[in-house]
């Protein structure tokens, strides 16, 4: 999204010829270009005589090269490679390997084929029957037919495939190295080898694998394999609209780590989060998801089962499908114990969450931070916010009233797709002429231009009394600086899809906000807050925080390690690669927390060493993200009808997935 400068050094008329020939050349191209020069020529006789001499001269000029990440990949730009790849993966022989000890029909139930399990309200075929999903069952033969025609053949006797350069068919597969992803991968490996695909694995620590700057944030792999964590609704715009691609160009903004850009799709997603008809939006996520399909850029492998083990002595915890069992850490009580263990199956790589959301983070994240709401059971409830209430347009909290849009004005149009009025065009961020039809309040196509009326989401966010853990009361100045921060494009935020989208914040007093969005933006989640705070006040060196550039908070320990926080703990220690050690928060707003210490042991990638502490009572709770979904779930399932410990296996909404990388450096 940066634009690049070119050096005129022939005067503008060179220039000018030079920014068009590189627009028609190949990347990385020479370009010969004819160019006239001028000159002056001073011929003495009896008087001097000025004369126009035209030269024509040819200069060769580097054109500019491709951005990064935005060159087709050799292999998996191909379609046809990709869906040969999902039909040669045996993704009940995947499930067989985690799951072996469920039964047939149990495992079969967590099969998936789009992004939203089968068992969604939003899944496209719950929706229409009729779905055009594109099914990639497991089919040898029919990979192999697809391989040739890309122009992929086995020589006899080989086992990889070649192409007509004789280069073989092999493909870097990255992921974590948890016991549970390293035993499917390994049956994935094995899978693509029948039909002669050379997968290269690596298994890497989450902490680089999901590292803000490493890893999958950086687009550093061919097919990379994780889990996303299922939402009570999906929402889906940051992994697959096209302007949510991570490049160098755009510092690594979206989560759109395959590069897919589907028009058709991308329209149709920002459709779904910008409408308040919820049957529209299902009719608008069946399309993205016929596209996601058919497209094969993500191949879904199965839903995983879940389950969240801890001592039968703890009461309190609440283990969800959706929620992370942290959100619920100050209603705990252990009986005749003040300290809690937590295993955790990696060490967060940060605190600052703005960059960082792995689990692991996050868990310890709700503990220091807190929470404003929860999302138990498919849905969401109130915590912080004020009258245990979100704002709604029933409330009053949020009113959605038409307004005239005049030139200047930022406008989300009914493709979703944001930009500024500008003498009659719709433009983006980047210079590109957006659709100008609208939605008005009655769902009806407007045109978009000045004197036009759509309809525009004014919310104001009030929240109960709070303070910070070092006892200073939360304050306006705290929640300026987190929506500053927040949409600052260089404090690398992983998307600003929500900051684009804003057109007017101010912090009301020192517990509300008011947010007015984008005219034409409608986003059903509207009553969640979009902002959260930092605490202005604490000092850095001889600055306070608030003195400090957004683009540094990533790298100062006192967000990324020690962070205030307004939730029930707070760090004490943080030994690393062994354990993070917090205390009750005195200031917290519900009361300090009966369990008064909780540690953080880490368990690096050893979920079996997690459980056995767990069943030896040196640990009190292993999350589902760190139990994951292998041997160590089937012995706490049994354990757990054996009474010895707490573990309620849940179909849970996160899903295991392989990414196809469609671009490379």
């Amino acid at each position: 999204m940066k634009t690049r400068k070119l050096s005129a050094v022939l005067g503008l008329t060179a220039a000018t010829s030079m920014i068009l020939a590189a627009c028609a050349a190949p990347a990385g191209t020479p370009i010969v270009q004819t160019v006239v020069v001028k000159e002056t020529e001073v011929v003495v006789e009896t008087k001097e005589v000025e004369k126009v001499v035209e030269k024509v001269v040819e200069v060769t000029v580097p054109a500019p090269q491709a951005a990064e990440w935005t060159t087709p990949h050799p292999i998996l730009s191909d379609i046809r490679v990709r869906q040969a790849i999902a039909h040669c993966t045996d993704r009940s022989a995947l499930i067989g390997s985690v799951y072996g000890y469920l039964p047939e029909e149990e495992r079969s139930k967590l099969f998936m084929d789009t992004f939203i399990p089968k068992d969604s309200v939003w899944y496209a075929r719950n929706v229409d029957p009729n779905a055009n999903i594109v099914d990639y069952p497991f089919d040898v033969e029919k990979a192999g037919q697809l391989l040739d025609e890309a122009g992929w053949t086995l020589p006899e006797g080989a086992r990889i495939r070649v192409n007509d350069k004789k280069e073989p068919l092999a493909l870097r597969f990255t992921t974590t190295n948890a016991p549970f992803r390293q035993t499917w991968g390994a049956v994935f490996v094995s899978s693509l080898q029948q039909c002669g695909i050379q997968l290269l694995p690596s298994y890497i620590p989450g902490s680089i694998w999901f590292g803000g700057n490493s890893g999958l944030r950086r687009r550093d792999f061919d097919i990379g394999a994780f889990a996303w964590v299922g939402e009570p609704e999906p929402p889906g715009v940051t992994l697959y609209a096209c302007d949510q691609i991570p490049t160098p160009a755009n510092n690594w903004n979206g989560q759109n780590y395959m590069g897919w850009c589907n028009e058709k799709a991308s329209q149709a997603i920002k459709q779904a989060n910008n409408t308040l008809d919820d049957a529209e939006r299902k009719r608008l996520y069946t399309i993205v998801q016929e596209e996601f399909s058919k497209d094969m850029i993500s191949l879904p492998l199965f839903q995983r089962l879940e389950a969240t083990a801890y001592s039968k002595d703890l009461k309190g915890l609440i283990p969800d499908p959706n929620e992370y069992f942290s959100a619920s850490a100050d209603q705990w009580e252990l009986a005749g114990k003040d300290t809690v263990v937590i295993a955790q199956g990696q060490e967060p790589a940060s605190l600052f969450l703005l960059q960082e959301s792995a689990a692991v983070a996050v868990v310890v994240g709700q503990l220091v931070f807190g929470v404003f709401n929860t999302s138990y059971n498919y849905g969401f409830q109130p915590v912080l916010y004020e009258g245990d209430e979100f704002p709604s347009l029933d409330n009053g909290g949020a009113v959605n009233a038409e307004v005239e849009i005049k030139d200047g004005d930022v406008v989300v149009n009914a493709d979703g797709d944001v930009g500024t009025l500008k003498d009659g065009k719709l433009v983006d961020i980047e210079g590109k002429e957006l659709g100008l039809t609208g939605k008005n309040l009655a769902g009806e196509d407007v045109q978009i231009a000045a004197g036009a009326k759509l309809p525009q989401l004014t919310v104001t966010y009030k929240f109960k009394p709070h303070s910070w853990s070092d006892g200073e009361p939360v304050k306006k100045a705290d929640w300026e600086l987190g929506y500053k921060v927040a949409c600052d494009r260089e404090s690398g935020a992983v998307s600003y899809f929500t900051c684009d989208r804003v057109v007017s914040y101010e912090a009301l007093d020192d517990n509300s906000y008011k947010v007015v969005y984008a005219a034409g933006y409608q986003p059903p989640q509207y009553y969640l807050a979009p902002f959260g705070y930092y605490p202005s006040h604490r000092k850095i060196g001889d600055k306070t925080l608030a003195e400090i550039e957004p683009k540094e908070f990533k790298n100062l320990p006192e967000l990324t390690d020690t962070p205030l926080g307004t939730g029930p703990y707070v760090i004490k220690s943080w030994e690393r690669g062994q354990r993070i050690t917090l205390e009750a928060n005195p200031n917290y707003w519900k009361g300090e927390p009966k369990v008064k210490n909780i540690v953080v042991q880490i368990f690096d990638a050893n979920p079996a060493g997690a459980v056995a502490a767990l069943l030896q009572g040196t640990v009190d709770v292993v999350g589902k993200e760190t139990l994951g979904a292998g041997q160590e779930l089937q012995t706490v399932i049994e354990e757990n009808a054996k009474g010895t410990i707490v573990a309620e296996p849940i179909a849970s909404p996160t899903w295991e997935h392989a990414d196809f990388n469609l671009n490379i450096r």
